[in-house]
């Protein structure tokens, strides 16, 4: 029964990268025609900042989406990678592109100062958990 199910979940594990990397290569094709769309109308070759501002929350989305694919796959796939390295940095980047497409919006200084102490956090988790790898790679463990 447990090999049945273990099974199942791989077949669900690889229909979820197929529809995530489909979802990825929508993405990547939107943000290309925007792109191309925002170049060629006047006036040519210039960007607004609003325009550069929603190019770089696409980037960021796509880059959003490889690392969870990334994830699925290393974390379903390869029994042997750290997870919670990879969710770190997964938050890190969607944390990022929170902080880039801010734009002109109102913040009062409590909201600036939670984002900023998630950012911290998440960096800070980040740097420890490879340090961590990294000396148990040197003596190794």
């Amino acid at each position: 029964m447990i090999a049945l199910i273990k099974k199942f979940e791989k077949v669900l594990i690889f229909v979820l990268v197929v529809m995530m990397a489909i979802v990825l290569l929508l993405a990547t094709i939107e943000l290309g025609w925007i792109i191309v769309k925002d170049i060629v109308t006047p006036p040519l070759f210039l960007l607004e900042i609003d325009e550069l501002i929603e190019i770089f929350g696409l980037f960021m989305l796509v880059l959003i989406g490889i690392e969870l694919l990334e994830t699925i796959i290393r974390t379903y796939l390869d029994r042997s990678t750290e997870h919670v390295t990879i969710v770190i940095a997964v938050a890190l980047i969607a944390i990022s592109r929170k902080v880039i497409v801010l734009g002109k919006q109102e913040f009062t200084g409590d909201i600036l100062l939670g984002i900023a102490a998630v950012i911290i956090a998440l960096a800070g988790g980040y740097y420890l958990i490879r340090r961590r790898s990294e000396k148990a790679g040197e003596h190794g463990e």
